[in-house]
């Protein structure tokens, strides 16, 4: 019998994987397993995706990576390959965090700047998954979006960009 093809990991890449570790710590509150310190840091946010009923599943919450630019872990060559620096300019993968019950993407935005990240746009409305839109740059230039539910008939603050 087949299973699927199952995604297990986002990876970012940074020049200071402890430092961005400790970033997002402070920001999500997600543990920092340094595995090892400064080489690869895996974020653990905790907890399991939830049932229809709002009761835990037994499936973990997906876990993000950050791993050092310089020499990305794991590879076959131990003093690793080109590229050994943060891409620039251009587009990068984005990473798209749920904002939990309970939690406010102002607070999460406020710690994010608060450690070196840069606010990309913010208030905006999407429709079609229904969702509010928040994004930032982490301090290693990768994008990050917040997405808040909107809820059954979401009312749509008017300063907010929609599509």
């Amino acid at each position: 019998m087949t299973t699927p093809n199952t995604l297990i990991f986002v990876d970012l890449a940074s020049d200071d994987p402890a430092a961005a570790g400790k970033f997002y710590n402070e920001v999500f509150g997600w543990r920092d397993d340094d595995r090892p310190h400064g080489v690869f840091h895996r974020m653990v946010p905790g907890g399991n995706f939830l049932n229809s009923d709002g009761s835990e599943s037994q499936i973990g919450n997906l876990h993000l990576g950050i791993f050092d630019a310089a020499n990305a872990r794991p590879h076959p060559e131990a003093a690793g390959v080109e590229p050994r620096t943060l891409a620039v300019g251009g587009r990068k993968a984005r990473i798209w965090i749920l904002v939990g019950d309970g939690q406010s993407h102002e607070d999460i935005l406020q710690r994010a700047v608060d450690r070196g990240a840069s606010i990309l746009w913010r208030n905006h409305y999407w429709e079609t998954f229904n969702g509010f839109n928040h994004a930032f740059a982490d301090p290693w230039g990768n994008e990050i979006i917040l997405w808040v539910k909107a809820g059954e008939n979401p009312v749509i603050p008017s300063d907010y960009t929609r599509e």
